[in-house]
């Protein structure tokens, strides 16, 4: 039988499994998740100076909220976990569907469409490549 409070004992296990890599998300992206994840996947395994570039010219708006995530994560990389941000590179991306938003659009004859405003919660993985 393990000795302590649950909480001690609880908080002990999470900090032995805990991700040692730099991480940041965005929760809420008001950008559908199908629409964020073409822009993830450019950068994908890329060097982090490389993604950046790539983030900067990108046309889409997803590119935007992504760029300030990866950013947010090589703050993170340098500032928690003292890293080298040459030697980072991306190596997971998610987007997963977050809430929607649904309003009512008036139409002819009465009639009434739905508009779903989707979310995202979009998540970027760093590594170091030594």
């Amino acid at each position: 039988m393990a000795k302590g409070h649950r909480s001690k004992i609880k908080q002990d296990r999470n900090e032995e499994f805990k991700d040692a890599r730099p991480q940041a998300h965005h929760m809420f992206a008001r950008v559908s998740d199908s629409k964020a994840r073409i822009v993830l996947n450019q950068i994908k395994g890329k060097r982090v100076g490389e993604a950046l570039a790539i983030l900067k010219y990108s046309p889409r708006y997803a590119s935007f909220l992504i760029e300030k995530v990866l950013k947010s994560a090589i703050a993170n990389a340098e500032h928690n976990l003292e890293m080298d941000a040459v030697q980072l590179y991306v190596q997971e991306v998610f987007a997963n569907q977050g809430p929607i938003m649904k309003r009512i659009r008036p139409r002819a004859q009465g009639r009434a469409y739905r508009i779903n405003k989707r979310m995202s919660h979009i998540s970027i993985i760093l590594n170091s490549r030594d």
